[in-house]
């Protein structure tokens, strides 16, 4: 007989969702009342539909119907007995609304933050490090309007741009809004709140004067790079040389004008650092209000946001959104919302486990064995006991 202990009694995708079961989302369905006018679609068979859709990669709510279809016996122990057909699914995605799948990934982010801490800066500046960017999905009809030039043909494809802020002691999205691609960045500040005492990092397609001032009067310390084009009077300058051990060529108190909300003219006190960057060879200036914290660390601070670019590259390189399975903008950020809960939930396993396999294998593994009972430690154990030489046999070990 078969010895072997890496069998267990939940297929993988059961242990995933052992993280945001019935019980666990509970809270959310009742709050937001998710299964009110909806007699056969209730919210966790959607929900655990489009959460499938994103960790097996589907493309079509054709495959999603069709997969867990043939694996509607292995879902029982999840209390799915109902898979959605594909007309229900679309329905669904098309009416319920987008802004549920928001709550349930911020309940989730709540219970499994603590988890995911893990960042070389110092604790006390990591608790209070947010970084904000945005990046864009290209969408097949131009169902909102995006940026950039049009086409030979004369036409434009859609686009949305998601806002994030991530908190870096998580290095997970803690704020997202969604907007049209060729929207403004800056839009997102009238929703932007951050408790005071925080830092806030950003690249300069976010410079916005009378928001500095705002972030001054909350406490809010930000760090951003100064545009090309900008206008100010130097105060205070402290030169230190292309050589210094510190990398900090200049440091200088400036005088930059803005207007208010009023039209009338006002003067902001910010600090200038100019810093040397060895490995890409050239000089970069910061602005920011805090003027307590050294140049190098406000160097590093900023260095640090490139973070959020390695995020967006993980959601989409392992979780692809090229393709979505709905043709709204509603449907299209459901999706979106499915696809972060599932690299939220990925990501806390793996930290869980203090695996040192790299996260695309891991995730590229899951989504190969998605119905097989194998227990994720025995993945993870046979892969950190393997060699390149070594064929990694889960099915017939013991």
């Amino acid at each position: 007989m078969n010895q072997s202990t890496n069998f267990v009694g939940q297929h993988l995708f059961g242990q995933i969702t052992r993280l945001c079961n019935r019980s666990v989302l509970g809270p959310v369905i009742r709050e937001t009342n998710a299964n009110r006018y909806y007699k056969r679609l209730h919210y966790y068979e959607h929900f655990i539909s489009m959460l499938y859709c994103c960790l097996s990669g589907c493309t079509s709510l054709r495959e999603i119907s069709a997969g867990l279809g043939i694996a509607q016996g292995k879902l029982n122990h999840l209390g799915i007995e109902y898979v959605p057909p594909r007309s229900t699914l679309s329905d669904g995605n098309r009416d319920r609304p987008s802004a549920i799948f928001k709550k349930t990934y911020e309940h989730l982010y709540k219970l499994y933050k603590p988890s995911l801490s893990d960042s070389t800066l110092p604790k006390a500046i990591v608790q209070k490090l947010f970084l904000l960017d945005a990046t864009v999905f290209s969408l097949f009809k131009a169902i909102l309007k995006t940026s950039g030039r049009y086409s030979a043909n004369g036409k434009k494809k859609g686009g949305i741009k998601k806002n994030t802020i991530i908190e870096a002691s998580s290095m997970m999205p803690c704020f997202i809004q969604f907007d049209a691609a060729a929207d403004h960045d800056q839009l997102i500040y009238k929703h932007l709140t951050l408790p005071s005492g925080s830092y806030i990092v950003f690249d300069k397609g976010y410079n916005n004067y009378r928001q500095f001032a705002a972030f001054g009067a909350a406490g809010i310390r930000f760090i951003t790079r100064q545009k090309e084009n900008a206008v100010y009077t130097s105060a205070i300058e402290c030169l230190h040389g292309e050589g210094s051990p510190t990398a900090i060529l200049k440091e200088e108190i400036i005088l930059q004008t803005y207007k208010d909300e009023n039209n009338t003219e006002q003067t902001l006190r910010l600090r200038r650092i100019a810093w040397w960057d060895a490995d890409k060879g050239r000089a970069f200036e910061f602005i920011t209000n805090d003027f307590e914290l050294d140049a190098i660390t406000i160097a590093q601070l900023y260095k640090y946001r490139w973070q959020i670019e390695l995020f967006f590259k993980k959601l989409k390189q392992n979780f692809p959104l090229q393709y979505f399975v709905g043709d709204n903008q509603n449907a299209i950020e459901i999706q979106i919302w499915c696809a972060l809960i599932a690299l939220l939930l990925l990501s806390t396993i793996h930290s869980q486990q203090k695996s040192k396999m790299a996260f695309s294998v891991f995730v590229s593994i899951i989504r190969l064995h998605l119905f097989n009972y194998i227990a994720i430690k025995a993945l993870i154990d046979h892969y950190r006991n393997s060699t390149p030489t070594t064929t990694i046999d889960l099915f017939n070990s013991g």
